[in-house]
């Protein structure tokens, strides 16, 4: 592993469960960790989410670290409607991923979802949202985006039943400008989710990232399960998560095997919402 990765998460790690924690209430922890589980709840949060990955590039001797800094607003639109704005703002460190390219590092490309929910469950118990999704060509170098202008719809559903939450996630995003020397894009992302909350507010999460790119017609399986406990700092609610997974299928130079992630998501006052 490179040593500005291994300097980077072990900082990341240091931070994440070394900083001073305050006891959570029962009830209210176990509620506020279960909402964390459901992508349309109006909260605004700010969640880090840290990914390694190896195994990469032609040769498997590639390793990838990747920041997600990925804030959600809600946004109040009536009493029956909300907006919810998720963003996801990619920091990429990697090294021999491109052979000959040595390491790169810097800002990958932004992605935009808003999703249009009500703020009522259907009588059957489902939450839904429906919306756009942009893709920024925001890379900081060449080998960390794609150099393209993508958009398309995206949507999610899912139930909390208990101590429960299970849903899909899904988008698709087609490239309408930007380099024309880059591959045109033209991929589905699918989503699916499942956790399980205890009353003393620690969650077990399970869920997969699957990803198709139809002009290879690749795809990119990951399973991820994860443990994460709703703590304070000072007043402040913050998930703390970590969890690994495993490639079930990649391209021939995407990342194999095990992979790990690491996660802080902050729960913030919601200045654009009310319930």
């Amino acid at each position: 592993m490179g040593k500005k990765i291994r300097v980077i998460i072990f900082i990341l790690t240091i931070i994440a469960f070394t900083s001073p924690l305050f006891p959570v209430c029962a009830d209210d922890g176990a509620d506020l960790a279960q909402d964390l589980t459901n992508p349309l709840a109006d909260l605004m949060t700010i969640p880090i989410q840290m990914n390694f990955d190896k195994d990469i590039g032609a040769e498997d001797e590639g390793e990838r670290l990747r920041i997600n800094i990925q804030p959600v607003i809600p946004f109040h639109i009536n009493e029956n409607w909300n907006l919810i704005s998720r963003t996801i703002v990619p920091l990429i460190f990697q090294d021999d991923v491109f052979l000959s390219q040595g390491s790169q590092s810097g800002l990958g490309d932004i992605s935009l979802s808003l999703f249009l929910s009500p703020k009522q469950a259907t009588k059957n118990g489902l939450l839904w949202g429906i919306g756009p999704i942009f893709l920024l060509p925001s890379a900081t170098d060449s080998l960390l985006g794609g150099e393209k202008w993508g958009a398309g719809p995206t949507a999610v559903v899912l139930t909390m039943r208990g101590p429960w939450t299970m849903g899909v996630l899904a988008n698709h995003v087609w490239s309408f400008a930007g380099d024309d020397d880059r591959s045109d894009i033209s991929s589905t992302f699918v989503q699916p989710f499942v956790s399980y909350t205890w009353p003393n507010a620690w969650t077990l999460s399970l869920q997969s990232e699957t990803d198709h790119n139809w002009r290879t017609e690749k795809w990119s399986v990951p399973v991820n399960l994860a443990l994460s406990k709703l703590v304070y700092f000072g007043r402040l609610p913050v998930s703390l998560q970590a969890g690994m997974g495993y490639w079930l299928d990649s391209p021939e130079t995407g990342p194999e095997g095990w992979r790990f992630r690491l996660q802080m998501n902050f729960v913030l006052p919601n200045l654009f919402s009310s319930k």
